[in-house]
């Protein structure tokens, strides 16, 4: 393999009994039906559209100096962001402070959060573990973007 091949590392460290778990909510997500709880609602952030239940979280990390390129409230199986959620996830550009992020938002979610890194590209990914825990991942990134970027400007402050 070529070093200057993309390869994607998980960082998050969740056991094998949540990857089964993981699997069988994914099997069973599939041939559920599905229903619109809320349908879903965007905002413009930054010239583009976002999730409005993620637009706080990329404020704050934007705030803190971490470059979000991506981000999702839900997608389908067949990317289809406005119909039924599978999973949300934003992605970060690599740099010092998406990597402090990275490591304080593992820390604080511990199993709930998939993160991985693409090496080539410079890109995080993080997403929600469990499957259909969309909006609880959109609150977990704000808190951790909220407690990061106070933990940051108390710091920065000493």
């Amino acid at each position: 393999m070529d070093i200057h091949e993309e390869q994607e590392v998980l960082l998050s460290q969740q056991p094998a009994h949540l990857w089964r778990r993981r699997k069988l909510e994914l099997m069973q997500w599939t041939e559920r039906e599905k229903q619109t709880v809320e349908a879903k609602r965007t905002e413009i952030w930054n010239d583009v559209e976002v999730d409005a239940e993620l637009v706080a979280a990329l404020t704050l990390l934007h705030r803190a100096g971490v470059r979000t390129e991506f981000s999702c409230a839900g997608v389908s199986p067949l990317d289809e962001p406005i119909d039924h959620s599978l999973y949300a996830y934003v992605t970060l550009v690599q740099n010092e402070a998406a990597d402090r992020f990275v490591n304080f938002a593992l820390s604080k979610m511990r199993s709930r959060l998939l993160a991985t890194l693409e090496t080539g590209t410079g890109r995080y990914d993080l997403s929600s573990f469990f499957i259909g825990h969309n909006r609880s991942f959109c609150w977990w990134m704000q808190y951790c973007a909220a407690h990061f970027t106070n933990r940051n400007d108390n710091s920065a402050d000493t």
